[in-house]
């Protein structure tokens, strides 16, 4: 949980910067392009790739080009449908994908990690909601593409290394690099196709706020969210996934004064740490069993 609850307050400070410094202002495919490529170097040295399977290092590769890298494609194409706060809104249901995922992989279906997961949402939708367009269909299809492909991730690197801890103890320091590998070989082909050379950072702020959200943000902040992924259960990583969006609504509200709506925040998020102490408790009383 440390590693969660670390990466959360990381995150919640990367949303602001985005959307203080980069967005509008620079491509948005450069941007994740030059974020994914600095954290892929950030990893490379620690790679042995004499040590490590040609089948792990696919996987990891798959992983992160879905996790990272799809899930960029679909949120980015989703702006240019939806509101920010619709596209907000609608990226509260990962959690339920997460559940619903692993209780795919497991043919069974947990009840306990479905419940926390729903109240976990509903504390997300309290905070985000501010009413939805009619014309929201395909942006919702969108984010929910996005959403998918962040869960899909999360859920099969925590498999993955499950598996592999048993076998031989894989050090994911020195196998993640495969995972930015992966991510960022989807990042050159958008950026190909959809990025703009027009639109390139003009100031040293912004580029040290790229390189800051590429190797710390991203390097560091996926790594350690992985990791943490394998030393929780599936519910608590589906509510540490909505966690976030109140994290990210404090930081803004008090570094850069923007509006937010105090009561609705605190009611939200109270529901979301409900749903997390709920999810332990149910854990416990189930080991217990």
């Amino acid at each position: 949980m440390p590693y969660l609850i670390s990466v959360t307050v990381l995150w919640a400070f990367s949303f602001s910067l985005i959307g203080v410094y980069l967005a509008g202002q620079v491509d948005a495919w450069f941007s994740v392009l030059i974020r994914i490529g600095l954290a892929m170097l950030v990893f490379l040295p620690f790679l042995k790739l004499k040590e490590i399977p040609k089948s792990i290092a696919l996987k990891l590769m798959g992983i992160g080009a879905v996790q990272l890298g799809l899930m960029y494609v679909f949120y980015y194409q989703s702006f240019l449908y939806l509101s920010v706060p619709e596209v907000l809104l609608f990226t509260v249901m990962t959690p339920i994908y997460i559940t619903l995922l692993n209780d795919a992989f497991e043919r069974k279906f947990h009840l306990n990690f479905m419940l926390t997961a729903l109240l976990a949402t509903l504390g997300a939708v309290a905070i985000r909601y501010n009413g939805i367009n009619t014309n929201f269909i395909l942006g919702f299809v969108l984010v929910q593409g996005a959403n998918f492909c962040f869960a899909t991730g999360q859920v099969c690197y925590k498999r993955l290394m499950a598996v592999q801890s048993k076998k031989q103890g894989l050090d994911q320091k020195a196998t993640f690099g495969w995972f930015f590998i992966g991510a960022f070989c989807v990042a050159t082909i958008c950026y190909v196709i959809f990025g703009d050379i027009t639109k390139l950072p003009t100031t040293n702020l912004q580029w040290g706020v790229l390189v800051y959200l590429g190797t710390v943000a991203s390097g560091l902040g996926y790594f350690a969210w992985n990791k943490g992924a394998t030393l929780v259960n599936v519910g608590a990583l589906a509510i540490m996934n909505n966690l976030l969006i109140p994290m990210g609504i404090i930081v803004n509200l008090m570094i850069w004064n923007r509006d937010a709506d105090v009561m609705r925040l605190m009611f939200g998020g109270l529901l979301i740490v409900m749903s997390l102490v709920l999810n332990q408790w149910l854990e416990k009383r189930r080991k217990a069993v």
